[in-house]
């Protein structure tokens, strides 16, 4: 299964305080993602929606960025990768976006929930 990852939507899923330190909490779901998709010989990218500083570097995982960082940027991302999918049908989204689960439906993939997603993740 391939794994499109709304970070900041999965991030923002737990009032952990992530707001005080937005990098801080991307590094720490990155490592989180490396964890679970190399225990679950997973393919996963996580999308943010602006460029982590200092840049986050992994083996694992794909990490992505919107070109632009605004509100919704990674949302477009998204769905500009999942349109480059071969096989969208292989795909499940992970969003808790309503506009983002629609979209990513309508391209024939599938959508897991950011909680749910979370579950996962903590399993690990």
């Amino acid at each position: 299964m391939r794994w499109l990852i709304d970070g900041m939507n999965v991030i923002g899923s737990r009032p952990d305080g992530w707001w005080r330190d937005r990098d801080a909490a991307m590094l720490r779901l990155v490592d989180q993602l490396e964890r679970w998709a190399a225990a679950e010989g997973e393919d996963v990218t996580v999308v943010f929606e602006r460029r982590p500083s200092p840049p986050i570097r992994s083996t694992v995982v794909e990490i992505a960025h919107a070109p632009r960082p605004r509100a919704d940027a990674a949302d477009d991302e998204l769905i500009r990768l999942l349109g480059q999918e071969p096989e969208p049908a292989r795909v499940r989204v992970v969003t808790s976006d309503r506009w983002l689960a629609d979209r990513a439906w309508a391209l024939g993939a599938s959508v897991e929930g950011t909680d749910t997603f979370r579950t996962r993740l903590e399993e690990v």
